[in-house]
């Protein structure tokens, strides 16, 4: 089948269906992180164009769903969330979406009237943002939608979803970091099986699972569920938090060539480095801390973390050193402007005064462009 016909196909499916979705939706609330009871349709969720913000950060574009330039909806793509992005080395960013709402085949199982995958990916090499990012390519499936990267069975209490939380390259090939959910429980406060890393060769086309570097959910590993990656001096330094939101941040670090040798890293005690065991690791930020994303700024010669706070405000900590100390957060976005704003995750190719970073609205369920203005 050509790529044009599978298209039109999707197409087809998508506007046959959207009817049926979106009464349905209609009266359907967002709950937490569940994407069972997502609603991505424009105007019938509340959404019509960009949110207008009154502090130091606006809203760009919008990067996924129906409203978005990138039309994802032509491979599947309704909503969509997170927007974890890194640089591939070759002059692209890659971007990995969390639980992904489209048409088809729907979850009856789990009470979803989308048919969801656990996780997709983008590709962009757009350098100028301040119009929005646009994407080049996704990996596909079969029928041209935007295929799952990591597979998972969706069966409740067992593993509901894959959910990718960091990427990065090394040596030319892409690694990204997963979390096996359990369940989702509380807003806010699902649970884990473990976290662990995929790797591909061909630009995220195809990924290999790496079961030596799973970490299950207990004891010092269970720190490290989720996170955030850096280079830095040959090093690979993981940021890890709990499953869920309003946890503690760790750091652990591993010698680049080593990264799937878990052996092979050291934790941060909070004064020196410790070789192999994870319950030595000590926490660096407090303050409640959910999906995040750090990375070095050259303009401020430091380093930066944004997070969400525990009231869905977007902050920004600063550290001179991968280690830190961390300073007090920053509110980048009020969450009384964006109540069910949850992840901002940096864009690698931000540069001087000018940060952009990805982040998600629950209530239309696709992510956004957002820029702010650093100040020294």
């Amino acid at each position: 089948m050509g790529a044009s016909v599978r298209r039109a196909r999707i197409r087809t499916v998508t506007a046959s269906l959207l009817c049926t979705a979106a009464s349905f939706l209609a009266l359907s609330t967002p709950v937490g992180a569940n994407p069972n009871s997502v609603n991505p349709i424009p105007v019938l969720n509340g959404t019509n164009g960009l949110p207008a913000l009154h502090g130091r950060t606006q809203a760009v574009a919008q990067a996924t769903g129906l409203l978005s330039p990138n039309r994802t909806q032509d491979y599947n793509v309704l909503g969509t969330d997170l927007g974890i992005m890194w640089d591939n080395g070759n002059g692209q960013i890659l971007t990995a979406f969390g639980d992904t709402a489209g048409v088809g085949i729907p979850n009856l199982l789990v009470g979803s009237l989308w048919s969801w995958r656990s996780n997709i990916l983008v590709r962009s090499s757009d350098g100028n943002l301040a119009d929005g990012m646009t994407f080049d390519s996704a990996p596909r499936d079969v029928l041209g939608q935007a295929k799952e990267l990591v597979p998972s069975p969706k069966i409740p209490s067992v593993e509901i979803s894959r959910i990718p939380t960091a990427g990065i390259a090394v040596d030319g090939v892409q690694y990204m970091s997963f979390m096996s959910v359990k369940d989702w429980g509380d807003p806010g406060r699902w649970a884990t099986n473990y976290s662990q890393l995929a790797f591909s060769a061909d630009n995220g086309e195809n990924w290999t699972e790496a079961p030596e570097t799973r970490r299950p959910a207990t004891g010092g590993n269970g720190n490290f569920q989720m996170g955030a990656f850096v280079k830095d001096g040959g090093y690979v330094y993981q940021y890890g938090t709990p499953p869920g939101r309003g946890g503690l941040v760790f750091l652990a670090r591993v010698p680049e060539k080593r990264i799937r040798d878990l052996d092979a890293y050291e934790y941060w005690n909070g004064d020196k480095w410790i070789p192999k065991y994870a319950d030595a690791a000590a926490p660096i930020v407090f303050g409640g801390v959910g999906e995040l994303s750090v990375q070095y700024n050259s303009l401020l010669g430091q380093y930066l973390m944004l997070t969400t706070d525990g009231r869905n405000s977007v902050v920004m900590r600063r550290s001179p050193s991968p280690t830190g100390p961390w300073s007090a957060p920053e509110i980048l976005v009020d969450g009384s402007e964006l109540p069910t704003m949850y992840g901002a995750y940096m864009h690698p190719w931000s540069s001087g005064p000018d940060l952009y970073f990805l982040t998600t609205v629950h209530t239309n369920y696709n992510v956004l462009l957002m820029h702010t203005t650093l100040q020294r």
